[in-house]
């Protein structure tokens, strides 16, 4: 027997929705739907929800379990589970009002445009093919002059036609599936793949709507329509065929206010990533054809290709600093531009520092240098490293990126380890780098101390500190547990979870330089997360969530409360021993 918690809500009797427990027998592999069904059975409870194909294709079992979305019939029940609707109105228990967002598919009147020479081809042949098989249009028929054997004849005729008819019907339903192109006379002809790859990536909708129910942005604000829209434009602007104008529409409907945040792909059953596969790429389009990015986009990338980097530097620079202090000082290591090697037992390490660590987080950097000095562990800081390209990329910008890459790549293919501190360079690396040729063996810093980390030498700190997940660190590169288990072995931390730790704070896609009251609702909500837990302290590991994060709470009158890097921890635990 197992124990399930369902919330109940019936809007036309209760104020308030409920949790009511059930108890069921647990059979091998039962699914959630299962589970839902032997309620009803043995509970005669008229528990309410959708369900339609069980075989994961029509969308419309999506539900919450333990918080996380799932499809009904493809995901085991688990004992001691809570299962909730999807985050939209609910009409009783688990179905819930997806009425709004139908009619916003059936208002936008998207559909496949072909050219108007196409079209009239195809109307006349249309015509044509009507004429050959025996359609009758515009013409009146006189019944008395019309015999038996006519009728007869007629009615044998119009069977023929209707199974031609449904058979050219069925040509043009076909083609569409498959992506075989039809011309103006409805011919097909073969499109090769590699021209309909990326509307493929984004024709798997089961319309579920699951990506709409997590999107932080859309409970922030209504200017946003969404993943699902967004997914739905660049199924037609990338298709081969179209000659529909979808740009202008994509920023209408929100285009720049995605965070990146990448939950919308992450609970996608079809896998379909709408920021990498849609979005980003209709932001590509727009830069092609000059309707994009905004102001605050095209001024980083300004910055960018004037100094290297994608903020004004305030002070001394942490790669220029490391660069005076090893070169005065030979005992400790060589300079970065030394043909001598590192030490380290780890292999030839660099630390790829990005802009803000860089340029305005240089405590970050010192941190990562005295904590792997802790750890017996030399690293090199290449002078010649620049921007790693996220920003152009999460904007669309992408003409410049293959420049940097290439740089980058001189500075650091002959180490045989690439350390990051910021979550956006190490999945630029890690996932975008490779798109141009370059493979590095990247790691993250918790990557790379969870299997690393001396605490013999650490003090007591007497803290309590919680986590916020990186999108671009939890699932931009799968990394959640590291960092956790580091902040478990800190003498004296105590961690606690607050309620959504991987929740967006904002920061990110190019929203918090411009969007910046996006990026603040965002992190007002973090904050409040924040409040709740009687915390001294913010742990996370990219600085764009550390400004954010600290920003929302000083906003909100919570100052007292820092947001560090988890190296800024680590020193702390290792200083005055």
């Amino acid at each position: 027997m197992i124990e399930i918690e369902v919330l109940r809500f019936d809007r036309e009797k209760d104020k308030e929705p409920y949790f009511k427990k059930y108890k069921i027998e647990k059979k091998y592999k039962m699914k959630i739907l299962d589970a839902l069904i032997a309620i009803n059975e043995n509970y005669n409870d008229n528990l309410s929800f959708r369900s339609s194909c069980r075989a994961g294709q029509c969308g419309s079992c999506a539900l919450k379990m333990n918080g996380e979305v799932v499809l009904a019939c493809k995901s085991e029940i688990k004992d001691k589970s809570k299962i909730e609707p999807l985050d939209f109105p609910v009409i009783k228990d688990l179905i819930v009002d997806k009425t709004k967002i139908e009619e916003k598919v059936a208002n936008m009147e998207l559909f496949l445009e072909t050219d108007d020479k196409d079209k009239n081809n195809e109307n006349n042949e249309s015509n044509e093919y009507n004429k050959d098989n025996n359609y009758i249009e515009n013409n009146e028929i006189n019944d008395n002059e019309v015999n038996e054997n006519e009728i007869n004849e007629s009615n044998e005729n119009k069977e023929i036609d209707e199974n031609k008819n449904k058979e050219f019907k069925d040509l043009k339903k076909s083609s569409e599936t498959n992506n075989i192109k039809l011309d103006g006379c409805g011919c097909p002809s073969i499109i090769e793949n590699e021209e309909c790859m990326d509307t493929k990536k984004v024709r798997s909708c089961i319309e579920c709507y699951s990506c709409l129910s997590v999107c932080p942005v859309i409970k922030e604000t209504k200017e946003f329509a969404g993943p699902y829209f967004m997914r739905y434009i660049s199924k037609f602007d990338f298709d081969p065929r179209d000659i529909g104008e979808r740009t202008k529409e994509s920023i209408d409907e929100g285009l720049y206010y995605c965070t990146s945040c990448g939950k919308c792909g992450e609970i996608c059953p079809k896998e379909i990533n709408s920021f990498g596969d849609a979005i980003e790429k209709l932001r590509a389009i727009a830069n092609m054809k000059d309707l994009g990015p905004l102001e605050a986009h095209k001024e980083v990338k300004e910055l960018i290709s004037k100094t290297g980097r994608s903020v004004e530097e305030l002070d001394e620079s942490f790669i220029k600093t490391v660069s005076k202090e090893q070169n005065k000082t030979e005992k400790e290591k060589a300079s970065p531009n030394s043909e001598n090697e590192n030490k380290s037992k780890k292999g030839k390490i660099a630390v790829f520092t990005g802009c803000m660590i860089d340029y305005r987080l240089q405590n970050v950097g010192f941190a990562l240098i005295d904590v792997l000095k802790k750890n017996g562990i030399e690293v090199d800081v290449p002078e010649d490293q620049i921007c790693c390209g996220s920003p152009m990329l999460r904007t669309g910008q992408t003409e410049i990126v293959e420049n940097l890459v290439l740089k980058n790549k001189d500075a650091l293919s002959d180490y045989d380890t690439i350390i990051t501190m910021c979550a956006g360079c190490g999945a630029t690396l890690k996932n975008d780098y490779p798109k141009y040729g370059v493979n590095l063996n990247v790691m993250d810093i918790s990557e790379f101390l969870a299997k690393n980390l001396d605490t013999e030498q650490m003090k007591d700190l007497n803290l309590k500190v919680t986590y916020h997940d990186p999108c671009h660190l939890n699932r931009g590169q799968g990394i959640k547990e590291e960092p956790r288990e580091i902040l478990n072995k800190i003498k004296g931390v105590e961690f606690i979870e607050m309620e959504k730790p991987d929740q967006c704070c904002g920061a990110g896609g190019g929203v918090r330089a411009a969007k910046p009251e996006i990026a603040f609702g965002l992190g007002k909500k973090k904050a409040e997360m924040v409040e709740e837990l009687d915390v001294d302290a913010v742990i996370s590991i990219c600085p764009f969530c550390q400004y954010n994060i600290q920003d929302a709470l000083n906003k909100e009158g919570l100052d007292n409360i820092k947001v560090m890097n988890i190296l800024e921890l680590l020193k702390m635990s290792y200083d005055d021993k």
